[in-house]
C-alpha cells in the first residue's frame, strides 16, 4: 500500500495533537550520552492558578499536568500574627474537608482551624476569612479565635431580597464580592472581611460580566469607583482595552484574552490607569493564566513561544504603574518525533510542533563535543499533515546536508513528487519536481540530493542556494551511488570498482578497485572513505591509504560516517559502532534502543549520525526524547568539499550582496578578508560555519564606508571547532563594478 506525502505549507489554526507514548523499553546506553533534547510542541499551555499569596503561588495546565508550586524568588512574606490581623492573611492557604476549613500559614507553618456550624454552607475563603450562608440566605464571616472556637460576625447591609449568583475573591484578604440580582437588575458589592458590613457599588451589570478589585479599586462591567469613595458615588467608564478584565493592581486595571486579534497581532496584557486614563502594554504575547494575587498584585503567563513561556509577577509601582518580573518557567509539552538528522553539529527533528499541530523541522545546535547548547528553533515553515510510504524508515524521507539544509521528500495534491529543501530560515521552503513516484532520498551533501525514484530513474538534485529552487542536473538508470561534495559515485564497469564523476564537469575523477567480489548494492561516501556493500559482503575503501578494510555486513541498515560505520541489529535491537579509521575494523555496541518503535526504524527514523562530525544521536524511548553521543573516533582534518564564489552580475550591493559558499567537511569558525589591487584589507568578515558551510555576504563596502570599483582578492581563512587539524586557507578574486 502506497500513502502519500503531503508537505505544504498551511496557515496555523487549531489545537495540538498530542500523541501517547508508546509503552516501550528505554534505550540502555553502553556510552553515556553527553546530552538530551526534548522535542516539543510549540502551542503554549494555560494554566489555572488554585493559590497565589504572598510568599508564592500553586498552578496546574488547564488540561491535563500536575500541580506545581513556586516559591517568589527574594520575597520576605509577611510575618505570622493570626486571624485577627487580616494582612498577614496573604500567605494563607485553604483546604477544607466537610464542616471543617483548614487554614495554613505558608511561611511559619502555624495553622487555625474554622468549624462551620450547623445550618450554613461554605461559600468562598481568603486569607483568615470564610464566608457561608444560612439556611435563611444571611451571609456569615467566620474566622478561628484564639481558644480554638470559630467567630460568626453576620453580614450586614445586603438588600433584603437579594438572590445571590456569584462570589469574587480577588486582590484583597479584606474584602470579597458578592453578585447579586434584585428586581431583575444585577449589581455588585464588596463585603469588608472585618466587620461584615457589605455595601453596593455597581448597578446594572450583565449577568455575565468580569469582576476584579483590590483594596483601592473596584471594576465590574468596565466600570471602575474607588472603594473608599463616598456613599452615592457614581462609578464611571473605563475605555480604550480589549479582551477581558483580569485584575487591579494598584491604579492599574489589567485586561487581556480578547475574542479577536487582526492578522498579524499577538493578544497582550495591557492596562490603564484609573488615575490618569494612561494606556500600556504590561506583557506581549499574554493569554491564559492571568490572575489576581491575594497581596494585591496579579500574575500572567507570557512569552514569545512554548519554549521561553513563563509565569510573571505584576506588583504596583510608587509612581501608580505596573512592574513585571518572571518568577517560574512553564515547561512545553512534549511531543513525537517522527524523523531525525544530523549533520555539521545539527540535529534536526521532524515532529507536530506547530501551534495548529502541523509538522515542521526544527534543530538543536550542539557543540564540539556533541553537547547541545541551544533552545528548539523552528528551521522551516509548518507544513501540512505527513503520510509516508510503507516501510520508510523516517517520515517523511530525509537528509542533512551539512550546510544548515535538509532535504525531503514531498507529495502534492495531485500525487506528484518533489524532492524539497529547508533549514536557513523558518519560512522558505525550495523544491524540484520529480516526475515519480515512490522514490527514496539515499543522500546528498550541501548543494546536491541524490534521489532514486520509483520508476528505475536516479537523479541528483541541485540547490546551489537558499534563494532558489532546485534543478535536475542529472538523470540516468537508478544504481547503487553516493554524493559526497561535489563528486557521485557509481559502480564501474568492472567488477567491485567505483568510479568517481565530477557533477559539475562530468569528468571522471577516479576509478577505485575496491576489491568487493561482486557489483556493489549500496556505496557510501564520506570523505576520503568509500563503503560498498552486496549480499553478505561489505568494505571500505580508504582512497587516502589505498587500503581495503572488511566490516561486517549484516542485514540492518548501515549509514557510514567519517572514519566508522553505524549499524542497527533489528533483532537485538543493538546500535553497533565499527571503527575501522586505523585500517582495521574493530565494532562496539554503542547502545541498545527501545525494543518497540516510535517510528518505522532505522536511519532517520530512530537514529541518525554526523557524517559532518562524529556524533550519534538516537531516540531514547521517552516521549519525544533524543539522546547525543559522541562516536569517540578522531574526525578527518578540515577540508573544503566545493564552493561557489561566482562573482555577482553587476556587482555586489547592499540589496544584492557577494554571498559566497564554502562547503568544509566539518564545523569551523572563519575569517574573510577582501584585500585591494595593493594588497591592503579593506573589508573583514567573521563567523561560524552553518553546518559545515561557510555562508557570507559582502556588500561591496570597504570598512570605512567607501566602495571602490576594481577586483578584490578574497582570502578564507576556517579554523576546526574540535581543534583536530589545521586550519584551511583558499583565496580567489572578486568584483565591484
Amino acid at each position: 500500500m502506497t500513502r502519500s506525502r503531503r508537505l505544504a505549507k498551511v496557515a496555523l489554526s487549531g489545537a495540538v495533537a498530542l500523541t501517547c507514548a508508546l509503552p516501550i523499553t528505554p534505550a540502555q546506553a553502553a556510552d553515556a550520552p553527553v546530552g538530551t533534547v526534548r522535542l516539543s510542541s510549540e502551542k503554549r499551555i494555560e494554566i489555572t492558578y488554585l493559590w497565589a499569596g504572598a510568599s508564592g503561588f500553586q498552578y496546574r495546565p488547564t488540561v491535563g499536568g500536575s500541580t506545581t508550586w513556586v516559591e517568589y524568588p527574594d520575597v520576605v512574606p509577611p510575618a505570622h500574627a493570626g486571624p485577627d490581623d487580616l494582612a498577614t492573611g496573604t500567605d494563607v492557604v485553604t483546604t477544607r474537608s466537610g464542616s471543617t476549613v483548614t487554614q495554613k500559614h505558608r511561611s511559619t507553618g502555624a495553622t487555625a482551624t474554622v468549624t462551620i456550624p450547623s445550618g450554613q454552607a461554605y461559600k468562598a475563603a481568603v486569607g483568615w476569612s470564610v464566608l457561608t450562608q444560612d439556611t435563611g440566605g444571611a451571609l456569615h464571616v467566620l474566622r478561628a479565635a484564639a481558644d480554638g472556637t470559630t467567630t460568626d460576625v453576620p453580614v450586614t447591609g445586603l438588600p433584603t431580597g437579594a438572590q445571590i449568583t456569584a462570589y469574587v475573591t480577588g486582590g484583597s484578604v479584606r474584602s470579597l464580592a458578592v453578585v447579586h440580582a434584585l428586581d431583575g437588575t444585577t449589581s455588585v458589592g464588596l463585603v469588608d472581611l472585618a466587620d461584615g458590613a457589605f455595601r453596593t457599588y455597581v448597578t446594572g451589570l450583565r449577568a455575565d460580566s468580569d469582576v476584579v478589585f483590590n483594596d483601592r479599586w473596584l471594576v465590574a462591567d468596565w466600570k471602575a469607583i474607588r472603594v473608599d469613595a463616598e456613599s452615592g458615588t457614581q462609578p464611571t467608564a473605563v475605555t480604550g482595552l480589549p479582551g477581558r478584565l483580569e485584575a487591579v493592581v494598584g491604579d492599574q486595571v489589567l485586561a487581556g484574552k480578547p475574542d479577536f486579534l487582526p492578522a498579524g497581532t499577538q493578544p497582550a496584557l495591557n492596562a490603564r490607569s484609573l488615575v490618569t486614563g494612561a494606556v500600556s502594554t504590561v506583557l506581549t504575547p499574554s493569554f491564559g493564566g492571568i490572575g489576581p494575587t491575594l497581596d494585591g498584585g496579579a500574575l500572567a503567563t507570557a512569552g514569545p513561544s512554548s519554549l521561553d513561556w513563563n509565569v510573571h509577577r505584576i506588583t504596583p509601582t510608587e509612581d501608580g504603574g505596573a512592574a513585571t518580573e518572571k518568577v517560574a518557567r512553564i515547561q512545553p509539552s512534549p511531543t513525537g518525533v517522527d524523523g531525525l538528522a544530523l549533520a555539521g553539529g545539527e540535529l534536526f527533528l521532524f515532529g507536530r510542533t506547530t501551534g495548529g499541530g502541523y509538522p515542521r523541522f526544527n534543530s538543536f545546535q550542539l557543540d564540539a563535543t556533541g553537547r547541545p547548547t541551544g533552545q528548539q528553533t523552528p528551521r522551516s515553515p509548518a507544513l501540512s499533515e505527513v503520510t509516508c510510504l510503507t516501510g520508510d524508515a523516517a517520515c517523511p524521507q530525509l537528509e542533512a546536508l551539512g550546510d544548515g539544509r535538509v532535504a525531503y521528500l514531498w507529495t502534492n495534491a495531485e500525487g506528484r513528487e518533489f524532492v524539497a529543501n529547508v533549514g536557513l530560515d523558518a519560512t522558505g521552503t525550495r523544491t524540484e519536481p520529480m516526475d515519480d513516484a515512490g522514490g527514496r532520498i539515499p543522500g546528498g551533501t550541501g548543494r546536491y540530493v541524490l534521489y532514486n525514484g520509483g520508476s528505475g530513474t536516479q537523479k541528483v538534485v541541485d540547490f546551489p542556494s537558499g534563494t532558489t529552487d532546485g534543478e535536475t542536473t542529472l538523470s540516468r538508470p537508478r544504481t547503487a551511488a553516493a554524493v559526497w561534495g561535489q563528486v557521485m559515485w557509481t559502480p564501474g564497469s568492472t567488477q567491485g570498482s567505483v568510479v568517481g564523476k565530477h557533477l559539475k564537469t562530468g569528468q571522471t575523477l577516479a576509478t577505485v578497485a575496491t576489491g568487493a567480489p561482486c557489483a556493489p548494492t549500496d556505496i557510501q561516501a564520506v570523505n576520503t572513505w568509500l563503503y560498498w556493500s552486496c549480499g553478505g559482503n561489505a568494505g571500505i575503501y580508504d582512497r587516502a591509504a589505498n587500503r581495503s578494510i572488511t566490516v561486517p555486513a549484516d542485514n540492518g541498515p548501515a549509514r557510514l560516517a567519517d572514519g566508522f560505520l553505524l549499524r542497527e541489529n533489528r533483532t537485538t535491537h543493538e546500535l553497533l559502532l565499527t571503527d575501522f579509521h586505523t585500517g582495521t575494523a574493530a565494532t562496539r555496541t554503542l547502545v541498545k534502543l527501545p525494543t518497540a518503535d516510535q517510528n518505522a526504524g532505522g536511519s532517520n527514523g530512530r537514529w541518525a549520525v554526523d557524517r559532518f562530525g562524529g556524533h550519534i544521536a538516537y531516540l531514547n524511548g521517552t516521549y519525544g526524547e533524543v539522546s547525543i553521543v559522541p562516536s569517540g573516533v578522531p574526525a578527518s582534518a578540515l577540508a573544503q568539499m566545493e564552493s561557489q564564489t561566482d562573482a555577482v552580475p553587476g556587482g555586489p550591493t547592499k540589496a544584492n550582496p557577494w554571498q559566497p559558499v564554502w562547503q568544509l567537511n566539518k564545523p569551523a569558525t572563519w575569517t574573510l578578508t577582501l584585500s585591494n589591487s595593493s594588497g591592503t584589507v579593506v573589508r573583514t568578515l567573521t563567523g561560524s560555519t552553518k553546518g559545515a558551510a561557510v555562508r557570507a555576504a559582502w556588500d561591496g563596502y570597504w570598512g570605512d564606508g567607501r566602495r571602490v570599483t576594481g577586483t578584490y582578492t578574497w582570502k578564507l581563512t576556517a579554523e576546526p571547532r574540535d581543534n583536530a587539524g589545521s586550519a584551511l586557507t583558499t583565496t580567489g578574486t572578486t568584483t565591484v563594478n
